[in-house]
C-alpha cells in the first residue's frame, strides 16, 4: 500500500469517533494467511493503521462469530482479499455480505484485491467459485435466500474498483 493509501485511511478512519478499526481484513486463511494477508497486516500496521485480523482457526460448520461482526461494524474500511478458495467458507461468504450491508447503510469503504483469481470470475462465480456455490447450494438446499446473498456479494464486491495482485 502506497504512503497516500495510509495516509487516506489514517485521515478519513480518525476523523470520526465510531470507528474502533481502520481497517478489517476479509481472507481465506488457508490461501493467503501466512503470505499476502500477513504482509499487509504487517504493513498496515506500521503504518499505524489500527486493523482487524481474525487469528483464529475457524471450525467448520459453526456460524461466523458475533465478534467477528461486531469488528465488522466498528471498522471504517474493509479489504476483502478475494482468493481461489474464499468462497468454500461459508465464514468468508457471511463476513462478505455483512460487509456489503455495512457498504450500504454505514458508510464503509470497501476494497477488494483480486489475489491470484480473474475478477470475472468472482463476479460471475466461475471456476473454484461455481465448484464452491455447487457444495454450498447441495448442502443448504432449503437456504436459498442465504446462497443468492452470498451470490450478489461476491458480484458485487467484483464491481467495484479493484486491485490485483499480480500488478505488484
Amino acid at each position: 500500500m502506497s504512503t497516500q493509501g495510509a495516509s487516506l485511511l489514517s485521515s478519513s478512519s480518525s476523523s470520526s469517533r465510531r470507528w474502533i478499526y481502520d481497517v478489517f481484513l476479509s481472507f481465506r486463511g488457508e490461501d493467503t494467511r501466512n503470505s499476502f494477508t500477513d504482509h499487509l497486516y504487517t504493513a498496515l500496521q506500521r503504518s499505524g493503521i489500527s486493523t482487524f485480523r481474525d487469528n483464529e482457526k475457524l471450525e467448520r460448520g459453526k456460524s461466523i462469530a458475533p465478534e467477528l461482526l461486531k469488528a465488522i461494524e466498528e471498522s471504517r474500511f474493509a479489504i476483502v482479499i478475494l482468493s481461489r478458495n474464499y468462497a468454500s467458507s461459508t465464514w468468508c461468504l457471511d463476513e462478505l455480505a455483512k460487509i456489503i450491508r455495512c457498504m450500504k447503510e454505514n458508510e464503509m469503504t470497501v476494497l477488494p484485491i483480486f489475489y491470484k483469481v480473474d475478477p470475472s470470475d468472482v463476479r460471475n462465480q466461475n471456476g473454484t467459485f461455481s465448484q464452491a456455490f455447487a457444495k454450498h447450494e447441495k448442502r443448504l438446499k432449503g437456504n436459498t435466500k442465504k446462497v443468492q446473498t452470498w451470490r450478489a456479494a461476491l458480484s458485487e464486491v467484483a464491481n467495484l474498483s479493484e486491485w490485483h495482485s499480480q500488478d505488484r
